[in-house]
């Protein structure tokens, strides 16, 4: 038996490396004896670096600031001898580099991710894949843009401040400190969304709450992001306002549109494409997959829809070990998921599980690898 371990992080407990090292810990402790090739995935939020990264390339650290305007040391990726950069936004601008007390869209900035493009650029790189997820921000973007080169000016000229505050401040945009290389560069924005810049389904209204607004703040920054990209297509000519996959991010996609050419893909679907996952299917039995929590918007691209999609075209079944299991059994079996699992198997604190992630992992894998090992059996048997 040869099972593919292609799963995800589970956000602010384990990378997505961990998560897959401890679902084969407890297979193996089970005595199955599969042979067991892990493969971490990510769809363009926390961990798609790694996911990238695991093909080969060279991964560059640098001081950046984090969402908050405080230096921190975060990475970014070179492939194809430095031609392409990989930048995972989440590592300079996510919600995991803040506490939970800190998390305040109104101020957070992307501007850190800014710097490692512009790095990047220097570096030599010509294409650049971004991935949108786990960000901390609803600046439309703009955080990043002024990294590399844009001026977001007021009424008297004046740059406005960081952050979705500032954003209602914007009076012009000055192109002139832009490097003339981002003409030509090329921008993949990896995402797993389609969700528009405004509106009841965008940016700030189904985004904002997680990032620490209330509804208030939700409001405030709706409106504010209205005022950004209705001054910008005023003035440019450029409409970003409803554009699909603009939301993601806090709009960071949006900002990156309208400045830069780009195309949005499915994040999982480059992280798969890159590792050669569909070659690996060939002589596997079965994959088992995983991320924090199931749930609606999974069923919207996320990474275990895409691991169970591309499995289910070569015939091999699909099953979830999660964090938290928050859809209907049978709407996520009819997506291609023959099955998932919580391992969560007693009731406790958010944090505990959070805590014991790993081991409450390496516990359902052996428990699910239990039940592999007796159904081999009755099939030798029969």
């Amino acid at each position: 038996m040869k099972i593919l371990i292609a799963a995800g992080a589970f956000k602010q407990s384990l990378s997505a490396g961990e998560v897959c090292a401890a679902i084969a810990a407890g297979l193996q402790q089970s005595g199955l004896g599969a042979d067991l090739v892990q493969l971490p995935i990510a769809d363009g939020g926390n961990g798609t670096l790694d996911a990238f990264l695991a093909a080969g390339g060279e991964r560059v650290t640098m001081t950046v600031l984090d969402p908050l305007g405080r230096p921190i040391q975060a990475d970014y990726g070179l492939l194809d001898e430095g031609e392409t950069a990989v930048i995972e936004m989440a590592l300079a601008s996510g919600l995991e580099l803040l506490a939970p007390d800190e998390l305040n869209p109104m101020v957070a900035s992307t501007y850190g991710t800014g710097q490692l493009m512009a790095d990047a650029l220097e570096h030599g790189a010509e294409r650049f894949i971004v991935g949108m997820g786990g960000s901390a921000t609803v600046d439309g973007g703009m955080g990043c843009l002024q990294a590399l080169g844009l001026r977001l000016l007021d009424e008297q000229g004046q740059e406005v401040p960081a952050g979705g505050a500032g954003l209602a401040q914007i009076a012009t945009f000055d192109f002139s400190g832009m490097d003339p290389c981002w003409r030509k560069a090329q921008i993949v924005i990896a995402s797993d969304v389609d969700n528009p810049t405004l509106g009841d389904y965008g940016a700030a209204r189904i985004f904002g709450p997680q990032k620490g607004a209330d509804a208030q703040m939700v409001e405030q920054l709706e409106q504010n992001l209205t005022h950004c990209f209705t001054r910008l297509y005023e003035q440019h000519r450029i409409d970003m306002r409803q554009v699909k996959g603009g939301g993601a991010a806090g709009a960071f996609a949006a900002g990156l549109m309208a400045f830069l050419s780009c195309e949005i893909v499915s994040g999982i679907d480059m992280v798969l494409a890159r590792n050669r996952f569909e070659d690996r299917l060939a002589e596997a039995s079965l994959v088992i997959t995983g991320e924090g929590q199931i749930d609606a918007q999974t069923l919207g691209g996320k990474g275990p829809l895409g691991v169970a999609n591309v499995a289910a075209a070569q015939g091999v079944p699909t099953i979830a070990i999660v964090g938290g299991l928050n859809i209907d059994d049978a709407q996520l079996h009819a997506a291609g998921v023959q099955a998932a699992f919580s391992i969560v198997d007693k009731p406790m604190p958010l944090q505990a599980a959070l805590d014991d992630a790993a081991d409450l992992l390496r516990r359902a894998a052996l428990r699910l690898g239990y039940v592999l090992k007796l159904t081999h059996q009755t099939d030798c048997t029969a």
